[in-house]
């Protein structure tokens, strides 16, 4: 009888609780798998699609101007006048200095007296010869002093042509003492002033004129590189990219990206046994004059094309505990699974994967921490869940 009063009581007390919790709108648990189970999560994730990329580089380098002309004294004398501006543009054929010229005139009107001198003679021994010619046929003179006469007039003859290039020599030596621009260019400071004595010896360095448009770009790239570009190429995983369709973008000192694109010119067949880099050379459009020689920048450069490279953004690749990277996707059952790869490099923001993807896979980007293997989840394009957080209403405010 006691027991019985027992049990009743129980059953009394869990009707009691079962109401009290009805009337507080309470729910019971749901049992997992059933129909009050939650949905499964949601992950952006993009779709892997072969496509072109580009073997761009990022290579340190110095400026040199693309012509260098040493303008110097071919002439002997005093500097009288100076044409030019330091540091302005020149063109070419334009005067820079005026040697004192009255020693080369001197030079050339004697030179001018030696050659008048050598003709004369030379219609002389011309006009000798002549008479000579019929006397030793008839046998009046004898055939030594014809001999004779024919060698005085041949030697009038050289003489006449030394005395023409003497001539000649002067005036060019004239044609010296105005110093010309041989190339068209900035020119720098003066290396004499007026009153200097040049050219006694050696020709001596008057000013330095560089064309700086275009302009060269020297670059350094190592061994290295070559080869793994070259192997490559090889391979058949790349293809070459033509010297004049290269573009070349210059990053400068301060960080700022130059507005005009270079055009790789060649890369150097040896490598430097000192430093293992190989030398490339570009050409950069230089308009507004703002490079100079001797400037340090940084150039991306492509120089091959990786046809049907897979990318995968750098968010979607992590490593695991053995230090591999991998990246999680999304299979066919929609369920997660992890994949080995093996990203090569890095181009802008993304991985260039050679191993472990396929066009169509599903690369988890977003809801990485809600992604684990053997997980069902719900795919979508990445950036939908943002764009839909982002268009949604705002929820209603929390009672205070």
């Amino acid at each position: 009888m006691k027991l019985r009063t027992q049990y009743l009581r129980r059953i009394a007390v869990m009707a009691t609780a079962l109401s009290v919790l009805a009337a507080c709108g309470g729910k019971p648990p749901a049992v997992p798998g059933g129909a009050g189970a939650p949905p499964p999560p949601q992950v952006g994730v993009v779709t892997v699609a072969p496509q072109p990329v580009a073997f761009s580089t990022e290579l340190p380098g110095r400026l040199e101007a693309s012509r260098v002309a040493e303008v110097r004294a071919r002439a002997a004398g005093i500097v009288l006048e100076r044409k030019f501006q330091e540091g302005s543009e020149v063109k070419a054929g334009q005067v820079l200095y005026r040697i004192d010229p009255a020693p080369m005139r001197a030079a050339l009107g004697s030179a001018e007296a030696a050659l008048a001198k050598a003709e004369a003679n030379l219609t002389l021994a011309r006009l000798k010869a002549d008479r000579y010619k019929p006397l030793i046929e008839k046998g009046v003179v004898s055939r030594q002093s014809y001999d004779d006469v024919i060698a005085a007039r041949d030697q009038a003859e050289a003489e006449v042509a030394a005395a023409k290039a003497a001539r000649e020599t002067a005036r060019l030596n004239l044609g010296y003492a105005t110093v010309t621009a041989p190339i068209a260019g900035r020119i720098g400071r003066a290396l004499v002033t007026e009153g200097a004595l040049v050219g006694q010896g050696e020709p001596t360095p008057l000013a330095t004129i560089q064309q700086i448009d275009p302009i060269y770009l020297n670059l350094t790239q190592s061994s290295a590189e070559a080869l793994q570009l070259r192997r490559a190429l090889a391979d058949g995983k790349a293809k070459r990219v033509a010297a004049g369709e290269a573009q070349v973008t210059l990053i400068t000192e301060d960080g700022e990206q130059y507005p005009h694109p270079g055009r790789l010119l060649f890369s150097d067949l040896s490598v430097d046994p000192g430093t293992g880099v190989v030398t490339v050379r570009v050409l950069v459009p230089n308009p507004e004059r703002a490079l100079l020689p001797g400037m340090y920048v940084r150039a991306r450069l492509e120089q091959g094309v990786q046809e049907g490279a897979i990318l995968v953004p750098h968010a979607a690749v992590s490593h695991n505990p053995r230090g591999q990277a991998q990246v999680m996707l999304v299979n066919g059952e929609n369920k997660v699974e992890a994949r080995i790869v093996r990203a090569e490099r890095s181009v802008g923001d993304k991985w260039v994967v050679s191993e472990g993807l396929a066009a169509g896979d599903r690369v988890i980007v977003e809801g990485l921490q809600r992604a684990r293997p053997g997980t069902v989840v719900e795919a979508q394009a990445a950036g939908s869940q943002a764009a839909a957080a982002s268009k949604a209403p705002p929820g209603p405010t929390a009672a205070k």
